[in-house]
Parts: C-alpha cells; sequence; structure tokens
C-alpha cells in the first residue's frame, strides 16, 4: 500500500465517525492521531472505541464541524504525515474539504492526503499545493491520494506562466 509502514507516523483523520481508519493507522504503529468529527453519538463511540483498545494517550479527538472548523486544527496538520478524510458522500464536502485543508495549514511536504468517495463525487484534480497522485476503484467507492507540491507550485485559479 501506498502509505506503508505506518511506523511513528502522525495521523489525521477528518470525518472520523468511529474512528475506524485512525484507528487501524495506530494499531499498525502510527505514533500519534488526530480525530475530527462533529457528531457527537459518533464521538461518543469514537472515544469508547479509544479506551476499549487503550489507545486514548496516543490521540486526540476533536469536535469540529466540517470544513469550517478546519482551521482550529492548524498545528495538527502542520504536523501531520497523512491527512485521512472519509466525508459523506454524493454531496460538496469532499472538495470543500480538500480545499479548507489549503487555506487552514502548510501541509508538510511530505504528507499524504488520502480520501475516501463515490466514484460520482466531483474531486478536483488539484487544489492549492495538493496535487491527485493516484485514484483507485474499488466499486463505486474510490480511493484518491493526493500529495503536496512544492511552494513554487500555482495555487488553484493561478496561472503557470
Amino acid at each position: 500500500m501506498m502509505l506503508e509502514p505506518w511506523e511513528g507516523l502522525r495521523v489525521v483523520d477528518l470525518y472520523a465517525g468511529s474512528g475506524a481508519l485512525g484507528i487501524e493507522a495506530l494499531s499498525r504503529g502510527a505514533a500519534w492521531a488526530d480525530f475530527a468529527e462533529a457528531s457527537r453519538q459518533a464521538l461518543a463511540a469514537l472515544e469508547q472505541n479509544l479506551e476499549a483498545l487503550e489507545l486514548g494517550e496516543r490521540a486526540e479527538v476533536w469536535r469540529i464541524e466540517l470544513p469550517r472548523g478546519l482551521g482550529r486544527m492548524r498545528e495538527a496538520l502542520e504536523r501531520a504525515d497523512v491527512v485521512l478524510l472519509d466525508p459523506p458522500y454524493g454531496g460538496r464536502d469532499a472538495r470543500l474539504v480538500l480545499e479548507a485543508l489549503d487555506r487552514a495549514a502548510a501541509l508538510p511536504a511530505h504528507c499524504r492526503v488520502v480520501l475516501e468517495h463515490h466514484a460520482k463525487d466531483d474531486v478536483p484534480e488539484a487544489t492549492g499545493r495538493l496535487g491527485r497522485i493516484e485514484t483507485r476503484r474499488y466499486g463505486e467507492t474510490q480511493i484518491t491520494f493526493y500529495g503536496t507540491r512544492g511552494p513554487d507550485a500555482p495555487r488553484s485559479g493561478e496561472s503557470q506562466a
């Protein structure tokens, strides 16, 4: 897999739900995970899962409405090795959160953003300094990998003159 090995990585899990993606990363050796979720019910399940698996000391849970509240996680994003995104299918959230990531923080040059989305969702080739690396399709689900482009890369809407 494109992200392995997980050993020592700092992970940010956005739209975390019950935390399955970030918890999987922690179980494979990630050093730290920040989880962001808006739903109180999902947050309760996430916190129970972290406690049951004794992973709470390697995680922080954020109650944040995404993508609007992403700026509150600036420091976590600036230290991230991997950002996992699993927004609701069928809306504009995938595109909006990718754009918000670029505005909210300076992701490290080595950071990878992994977006799970429906095959029909409108996801950009690039946005700001995030550029698509690869897309894999699994039935109606797609996983799109983005990487950070250099500081001189044009931002969305800028010409490459």
